[in-house]
């Protein structure tokens, strides 16, 4: 009996196939291929060539070529590339080192006036990109801007303070404004369900229409002793410093958005506030069954994302524009300031680098235009390109073969199969 037991039973040792899993340097590259940060990356890139391909076709050294083009191909490409690549040497010169200026002290003033475009435009994209993670469009930058450019500008020439005393009251009466105006928007989103967008969009035309009026009335904004619709001049005692020096453009403002930046991120990573945030941000039905209050995290967000957004219109007239403003002030920032929200992914650190970017582009721009004669339009072009690449990441993943999201073939741990005979 033992023997024909023995004979019936296979032996019951297992077999073993292990499935190993991907080097973490395969893990990782595979990561950052599918992720946000090269999305971004690659969709700069992609606006960078088109642009060049537009500059190159509306040049008139390349459209006087083209019509030999297919005797001699060669002058039509090189009259391109010279077009491209001489705008875009113009555009790096203008905004980060000239290198036709015999000091580094006077090459690197580019740079700075790179980082004075930034300023206002960072501290716009995080008020805009803090909305977003809370799921929320600010898109009255532009509004909020103004209102807070008012009322920094009123205490700015209106007071006369210590210096230092008077900046900061200008700095806080200007972010208190835009906290307002933009908490208007979370308030009516929290206790009648009005749409943000539709709401910020009015707030906008209210608050260029209420400031073109107060501009344009005696005893309000408008500077004594004039006609134009302009406010009188910034006190110094209220004015930005620049911090390295009357030669370089960059002022005080461009450090206190750097502690703006640093306390968002705070905000967003390391407190309860955060927190709830980006819960109300992913799901605010389930947020609601958590316990967090919804209607209250609207009117937070919209809060400090105005009082953010104010921010940019504080550094507009008190470090750039001194000698009093009129509704124009906000030159756009406010609708650039989602661009470099969306390029930062509505990180605080990528909108940082975003913003940077952005400046880049706007002081480079005239550089361009003025040793090219490019037109600057061309630098809106190559914006609205990266806007149209970062809201089509599937676009960019197949010009580049990339892998989506969640492709990769790498496994948390490895699979182990055993074969066990029955017994």
């Amino acid at each position: 009996m033992t023997d024909i037991h023995n004979a019936s039973t296979p032996a019951a040792a297992p077999r073993e196939h292990e499935v190993q899993p991907p080097s973490r340097w395969n893990a990782a590259l595979q990561e950052m291929l599918s992720g946000n940060i090269i999305i971004s990356v690659l969709a700069v890139l992609l606006a960078l060539v088109v642009g060049a391909l537009l500059i190159a076709v509306t040049d008139p050294a390349t459209q006087k070529a083209a019509g030999y083009f297919f005797s001699r191909p060669g002058d039509t490409l090189a009259a391109g590339w010279d077009a491209a690549s001489g705008a875009y040497w113009s555009l790096f010169q203008g905004s980060i080192y000239n290198f036709g200026r015999p000091y580094f002290s006077d090459g690197i003033k580019p740079l700075f006036d790179t980082l004075t475009f930034a300023t206002p435009l960072i501290a716009a994209g995080l008020g805009v990109g803090l909305a977003f993670r809370v799921g929320l469009f600010n898109i009255g930058g532009r509004g909020q801007m103004l209102i807070a450019a008012a009322c920094a500008g009123w205490v700015g020439w209106s007071f006369h303070l210590p210096y230092g005393l008077h900046l900061i009251l200008a700095v806080i009466a200007g972010v208190v404004g835009g906290a307002i105006w933009g908490g208007i928007v979370g308030l009516l989103k929290a206790r009648t369900g009005a749409h943000e967008v539709i709401v910020t969009i009015m707030l906008n035309y209210v608050a260029f229409y209420l400031i073109a009026y107060m501009l344009r009335t005696p005893g309000l904004l408008q500077a004594p002793g004039t006609v134009n619709p302009k406010s009188p001049a910034i006190l110094p005692t209220a004015v930005f410093p620049q911090f390295l020096g009357p030669q370089y453009s960059v002022h005080l403002g461009f450090l206190v958005v750097i502690a703006a930046t640093v306390l968002v991120w705070w905000i967003l990573t390391r407190s309860n506030l955060g927190f709830k945030f980006k819960a109300v941000g992913l799901n605010p039905n389930a947020a609601r069954v958590a316990g967090i209050n919804v209607k209250n995290m609207y009117v937070y967000a919209m809060l400090i994302s105005g009082g953010l957004v104010g921010l940019a219109g504080v550094a507009q007239v008190l470090g750039t524009i001194t000698t009093g403003f009129s509704s124009g002030i906000d030159a756009g920032i406010g609708f650039d300031a989602i661009t470099v929200a969306l390029l930062g992914r509505s990180k605080p650190w990528g909108i940082f680098v975003a913003g940077i970017l952005f400046g880049a582009l706007k002081a480079g721009g005239f550089a361009m235009q003025a040793a090219q004669g490019i037109p600057i339009d061309i630098v809106l072009v190559v914006q609205s390109l990266i806007v149209l690449f970062i809201a089509a990441p599937p676009l960019v993943r197949v010009i580049f073969r990339l892998p989506s999201p969640g492709s990769g073939h790498g496994r948390p741990a490895p699979i182990v199969v055993k074969e066990v005979a029955a017994e």
